[in-house]
């Protein structure tokens, strides 16, 4: 049931679209993804995304996160350095690539529009072809509906969007849905779910055929 939770990676670059910048549907999706993966995962950081604390409050343990090396970049132009940075420090080793808020600090007021789209648009190119290069999957996130957003969406090889539901996040992409929830205790699932388990309700037939009979006696 766990695999109807959050859909699986595969390599290239995949782009969630969160609920907002403090969202942890990331963080989940990058959980559930470091199991199935071996190496390092480079986590490319943008506005303190990688919080400590949330980071360990959902990992089941601590040792989860080994392997995990977190770079932080408080402006357009230390992102951009610090992709270009982790296409040096990447090996056949790297298993997976993060990339949370990629567009969030290219919007800032410091980095003048001409450069805007451009050092962008550089940036989202040196991460998909390094996700390319090494055959791993990249996660980036993206909020909003400006032309950045709409970019990184462009570029990916997958969309997934996310939203916040009573029971926890929802992920839908078009090869996947979420279809059970982990209430901690109990599972919640849905509709989706026992359809895929069971089949479609469709027309009912009765227990016995009716015999056809007639009130004229003959």
């Amino acid at each position: 049931m766990r695999d109807d939770l959050t859909p699986d990676l595969d390599p290239g670059l995949t782009v969630l679209r969160t609920p907002n910048a403090r969202s942890t549907a990331l963080h989940r999706l990058v959980l559930a993804t470091l199991p199935t993966v071996s190496g390092t995962t480079y986590w490319m950081d943008a506005r303190n995304t990688a919080s400590t604390y949330a980071l360990y409050d959902m990992a089941s343990s601590p040792r989860r996160l080994d392997g995990v090396r977190i770079a932080r970049a408080f402006t357009a132009y230390q992102h951009h350095d610090l992709v270009k940075r982790t296409v040096r420090e990447a090996t056949a080793r790297t298993g997976f690539l993060v990339a949370p808020n990629v567009a969030s600090l290219y919007r800032d007021d410091d980095l003048p529009d001409h450069e805007r789209e451009g050092l962008f648009a550089a940036s989202l190119r040196t991460l998909a072809e390094l996700a390319g290069a090494l055959d791993v999957p990249i996660l980036a996130s993206v909020t909003g509906e400006d032309e950045l957003a709409a970019a990184a969406l462009d570029r990916a090889d997958r969309e997934l969007t996310c939203e916040r539901t009573p029971f926890g996040y929802r992920y839908d992409g078009d090869d996947f849905e979420t279809r059970a929830y982990d209430c901690g205790g109990y599972w919640q699932t849905t509709i989706p779910y026992w359809v895929d388990l069971f089949g479609a309700v469709g027309e009912r037939s009765p227990a016995v055929e009716p015999t056809p009979f007639s009130l004229v006696e003959g």
